[in-house]
């Protein structure tokens, strides 16, 4: 069986965190690796993207990279504040005097995605790993024994194992014959990044804001969350409009005027649309058990609740995790088992993280008859009992507990 070597490394597909989480996570294991990057190395990656990192996502890193879990955790930010408002009626708020928790690591923090791969990107080079930057994978070719990638200017590599991390477009899951199933939302979403405005007696409360049909949007569902150096704001399109024609510059300062006020209408830093897709890989490894798929190469999920990136990240950890000992293995069905069960539980897991994410999309589009009674009563009930106000306040996000499977508390 072909084993990894430093002449003949495991190739991770793909540099953005997911893959470079899953490089981390072998190199700990002491499995040679290397990444292989289609875009430059000054590529420009705009937008905040992935902002919210779970506390096991900070263990993780911290894990495969000692310090570098310390270094994301700080270079974001805790809010203390959740609020819900309710066509323009305040029904939630509850500020933490430790919204941290008191572990090593917070519950989560908030930080552009940007500087999240700049970390990774430095923990990387201080790994000694080699990114191979403009080098897109462009065919994967497994046998029982191995893999060989040829790269789109014809060079071919041979590989003990392949980590497909190169999103969802991706050409490794294409190449095994992997294919998407599932649905896309009918509803667009815009999303803006809003810098901070200098003036510090300017500044909003430092509070994660969600508003229910929000009067001075054209009552439209609207999400307000802080990260380090900005906020992220989310505003639901309804079903009949073209989103383009509501990121125009002037629409994008009327809106952020309306939500956040006038101070912040010409910091708008970068504007976006989508259509979330809710799909996930019909198979997570190939059929020789030498290809693992990873992250959005895996799965796509409905942003909220933040199963993305986090579940990518996990992921990664546990495609480390069966390679090494596959890597290791004496017998050809001791390496094969240790993939395949992989796949199994990361499938698990991404099924029940499209449940979630899903569970929050059908409960934020409305358009479910009981689902709008249930929203109302809550909203008329908030004054008189608090749980009524806190499932207003928690339901946009889905469930909070984990992938029913046993992990480190990993999404």
């Amino acid at each position: 069986m072909t084993e990894a070597t430093d002449e003949n490394p495991v190739i991770v597909a793909g540099a953005g965190p997911v893959g470079m989480s899953a490089a981390l996570a072998l190199h700990a294991r002491n499995v040679p690796v290397t990444v292989f990057e289609a875009d430059p190395e000054d590529r420009d990656r705009p937008g905040s993207r992935a902002i919210y990192l779970h506390g096991a996502t900070l263990h993780t890193w911290e894990r495969v990279h000692p310090g570098l879990g310390e270094q994301i955790s700080d270079a974001g930010l805790l809010w203390d504040t959740r609020r819900t408002l309710w066509r323009g009626k305040e029904v939630f708020s509850r500020t933490y005097d430790n919204p941290g928790g008191r572990g090593k690591f917070p519950h989560f923090t908030s930080v552009p995605q940007v500087t999240t791969e700049d970390l990774l990107l430095d923990a990387v080079d201080d790994a000694g790993i080699d990114i191979h930057w403009d080098t897109a994978v462009e065919q994967v070719d497994s046998r029982p024994d191995g893999v060989t990638v040829t790269t789109d200017d014809g060079d071919e590599y041979e590989a003990p194992y392949v980590v497909g991390a190169d999103g969802g477009g991706s050409t490794v899951r294409k190449e095994i014959g992997s294919e998407f199933e599932g649905e896309q939302s009918e509803n667009a979403f815009i999303i803006a990044d809003v810098d901070e405005v200098e003036d510090e007696d300017e500044r909003l409360p430092m509070e994660r804001l969600f508003h229910y049909e929000d009067p001075d949007v054209g009552n439209r569902n609207v999400l307000l969350v802080p990260f380090q150096g900005g906020w992220r704001l989310d505003i639901q399109c309804f079903d009949d409009e073209d989103p383009e024609e509501l990121t125009t510059d002037e629409k994008m300062r009327e809106f952020v005027e309306a939500v956040m006020g006038e101070q912040y209408e010409d910091n708008v830093d970068w504007v976006s649309t989508y259509y979330f897709k809710q799909v996930i890989a019909d198979s997570f490894v190939d059929e020789n058990d030498r290809v693992l798929l990873v992250g959005e190469a895996a799965h796509l999920l409905a942003p909220f609740g933040a199963r993305g990136m986090n579940s990518g990240v996990a992921d990664a950890d546990e495609a480390a995790s069966a390679i090494a000992v596959a890597d290791r293995a004496r017998t050809d069905g001791v390496r094969s088992a240790e993939v395949e069960v992989y796949g199994k539980r990361r499938e698990i897991a991404a099924e029940y993280n499209v449940g979630a994410a899903g569970e929050a999309l059908d409960h934020l589009r409305g358009d479910n008859p009981a689902t709008i009674l249930r929203k109302e009563a809550a909203a008329s009930l908030a004054d008189y009992f608090e749980v009524a106000g806190e499932w207003l306040d928690d339901a946009p996000y889905g469930p909070h507990d984990s992938p029913p499977i046993v992990s480190l508390g990993q999404y």
